[in-house]
């Protein structure tokens, strides 16, 4: 039996996942980090924090599969994707904390690039001009942090996303490598090349030295570093953002075939084959992975900012719930939200709005309103922001998504996910691995070591666990998105 290990690098925690030929989990470990927020709209990770939790989680897992390094024929990473770390290429040392993907800081440098600018950056990356992205966040240090520009003028910077980073400190030569997947996010690749494109490093003034190599999401980048954490040189064989794994793990080869994920935000993508579709409905336009030498496939997105985090939300700074998962029983106290809507805007609406004066709202209180009904509408708001993003994507391919595919956190919640499929009237169906994300890693590296011949000998292995019908007619349900509606518009204009 041959194992794959795949480290999940996410917005709040990171895990390893061990998993088997026929796609089990064999052990898993994961472990939080900290958020850190300096003041409002910026949101920071430590890079060394990340580093000894992923240290922490692998050596936690293979002791309780009772494995050691050797015992896995490849590691996969999959990674939250715009979140931004400077290091020094000689010390390895980062140059501060990681800008991660929910921070907005770096708006005023967006606002600086012209209209004609901003439409060759959308035509040739097939996303918005907006802090989501890497590009501005690299131009944010450049300008305000002493160490980084230093270190460009040495020739010793090194920007990434979290996998670069990963890999140049697993790897025994500290490899810069990064999938075509993670680059596609940073507003700085050529959808059509597949490479950094010059004329888009001009505009943000990002030095090309500085980036990492842009390979396919499945290939044996290097090795890791035998005195390292695995004790052992195994491959490092798969590279795919999360969302773009999960894409994978849900086994989302063919065009029109679609994953809806629900972590720290919400992101559904549809695979579009080989084809670029240029988004009008406020979707993005990305690459969804390239499987060693086949051709790239495409993908369009809807991505919300905050979903779980929503939850975690009430959790940490409300203080309504003891634990996250103490949502569901206190939503569960009531028998609707009680007229109550909250729009978790925090850091403004991504898709299919994308609308970065947006901020939270909380409205149709009245004295009867009780923190049950804020927890309902805490889990309504994930199904309706689910909900703005499938009918776009409906609208743009022409698709009609007839069973909504799941995974990720928020779907072990049996009220949430009777709510979506409530919501968006369809049916909605988890697999048996609900981490399809690590799994999307695993397969990646699995394929690029011959674990599995091809993809349609991974399309035997899925497997649903759970189905959810619509159990509200289609009356009640508008009803409910027309003041869904009517929420969003009072978000709009606060900054």
């Amino acid at each position: 039996m041959s194992y794959i290990g795949a480290i999940d690098q996410g917005t709040t925690s990171t895990r390893f996942m061990i998993f088997d030929q026929a796609g089990s989990v064999i052990a898993a470990a994961q472990k939080e980090h900290n958020q850190i927020l300096p003041q409002a709209g910026w949101v920071e990770h430590d890079p060394l924090e990340i580093l000894r939790a992923t240290d922490a989680v692998i050596k936690e897992a293979l002791s309780t599969a009772g494995l050691v390094g050797r015992d896995l024929a490849a590691i996969g990473i999959t990674n939250q994707r715009e979140t931004t770390v400077a290091w020094n290429a000689m010390t390895g040392v980062p140059l501060g904390s990681a800008i991660v993907w929910q921070d907005t800081r770096s708006q005023s440098i967006l606002d600086e690039i012209t209209p004609d600018s901003a439409r060759q950056i959308t035509h040739k990356t097939g996303l918005p001009l907006a802090p989501y992205f890497s590009a501005s966040k690299m131009s944010w240090m450049l300008r305000n942090s002493a160490t980084v520009s230093s270190a460009r003028d040495q020739q010793e910077l090194r920007f990434g996303t979290i996998d670069s980073w990963l890999v140049w400190n697993l790897s025994e030569d500290n490899i810069h490598v990064t999938d075509v997947s993670n680059a596609s996010r940073t507003l700085l690749m050529n959808l059509q090349t597949l490479n950094w494109d010059e004329e888009l490093l001009a505009i943000f003034d990002i030095p090309l030295d500085s980036l990492a190599s842009i390979k396919s999401s499945s290939e044996i980048y290097g090795y890791t570093d035998p005195n390292g954490v695995f004790g052992a040189r195994i491959p490092i064989a798969g590279i795919v953002g999360d969302q773009h794994a999960a894409l994978l793990g849900q086994l989302c080869f063919e065009k029109g075939e679609s994953k809806t994920t629900y972590g720290t935000g919400n992101f559904a993508l549809i695979n579009t084959g080989t084809e670029i579709i240029r988004s009008k409905k406020g979707l993005l336009t990305t690459l969804a992975f390239k499987l060693g030498d086949e051709p790239a496939n495409y993908a369009l997105e809807g991505s919300v900012a905050v979903t779980g985090s929503a939850v975690q939300w009430l959790r940490d700074q409300l203080g309504i719930i003891e634990k996250s998962s103490d949502v569901e029983t206190l939503a569960k106290s009531v028998p609707d939200n009680g007229g109550v809507y909250f729009v978790p805007a925090f850091s403004g609406l991504f898709a299919p709005y994308w609308r970065g004066d947006a901020r939270g709202v909380i409205v149709g209180l009245t004295r009867a309103a009780t923190k049950a009904h804020i927890a309902r509408a805490t889990l309504e708001a994930i199904c309706y922001q689910t909900l703005d993003v499938i009918r776009a994507m409906e609208e743009e391919t022409g698709v009609r998504i007839k069973v909504l595919r799941v995974d990720g956190g928020i779907t072990q919640n049996q009220l949430c996910m009777q709510m979506q499929a409530d919501i968006l009237q369809t049916e909605v169906s988890r697999p048996i691995v609900a981490e399809t994300t690590a799994l999307g890693a695993a397969y990646a590296a699995g394929l690029a070591v011959g674990i599995w011949r091809d993809k349609s000998e991974l399309k035997t292995q899925w497997r649903e666990s759970n189905r959810w019908k619509p159990e509200i007619t289609a009356e009640v349900a508008e009803a409910g998105l027309h003041n869904w509606s009517k929420a969003i518009e009072r978000t709009l204009n606060w900054i």
